[in-house]
């Protein structure tokens, strides 16, 4: 699998393109980042983090790109904490990607491990935080990383598939028809409450950066 580790801009990539659909709802630029809306929520507060250049996963980010993805990540978490009552996040770290540019999704959840991961606990290894998935990546090229508000996991690779976290996690958070963002999308009535719910966010964000 190729490693993008260096990071440079790719041709038809929807990360890499500032004018793609999947930027639509942009909520921040940074030097290095952009934190937007998810275009096909899982739920309301669903926020991605996403490096403007075509790197992999966080854990291929260098230590200068590592330093400023940590301080946007804390940011987001600590709005979807004061505006939605939790955060929880998750990246396919080159694993079971769709698109494979990073994109670290945050949203809010407060429900069960075992709700995502019912395999049980020989499938969770435990970090103490987010710098662990670099020691990770240069390990073993790929991970699974989910968080549930404060503990964070990196899931045992056999489970991987396509859209491993959105599919379980759209059943946990009670929306299953929200797994399969390529069939959410031509779903009108579907976009029609996404798209309520993200003008929604975009209005609660822009109250917390005023006072932020």
């Amino acid at each position: 699998m190729e490693d993008f580790s260096e990071g440079r801009i790719i041709k038809n990539c929807p990360h890499c393109d500032p004018n793609s659909f999947a930027l639509k709802h942009p909520l921040q630029d940074s030097k290095n980042f952009r934190i937007v809306c998810d275009v096909h929520p899982l739920i309301e507060g669903h926020i991605l983090i996403i490096p403007k250049s075509h790197l992999s996963c966080v854990g291929a980010f260098n230590d200068v790109l590592f330093k400023e993805f940590k301080r946007l990540y804390q940011k987001v978490s600590k709005f979807l904490k004061k505006e939605f009552g939790s955060v929880s996040s998750f990246e396919h770290g080159k694993l079971g990607q769709t698109v494979f540019h990073s994109h670290v999704h945050l949203y809010p959840f407060k429900g069960k491990i075992k709700a995502i991961i019912p395999e049980g606990k020989e499938k969770l290894t435990p970090i103490k935080s987010l710098s662990d998935l670099k020691k990770i990546f240069q390990k073993q090229r790929g991970y699974l990383f989910l968080s549930v508000q404060d503990k964070l996991w990196i899931i045992n690779p056999s489970l991987v598939g396509p859209r491993f976290f959105r599919d379980r996690l759209a059943k946990a958070l009670g929306h299953p028809d929200r797994g399969n963002w390529k069939k959410m999308h031509f779903d009108k009535k579907l976009m029609s409450q996404a798209n309520r719910e993200v003008e929604n966010l975009k209005t609660r964000w822009q109250e917390f950066s005023k006072e932020a």
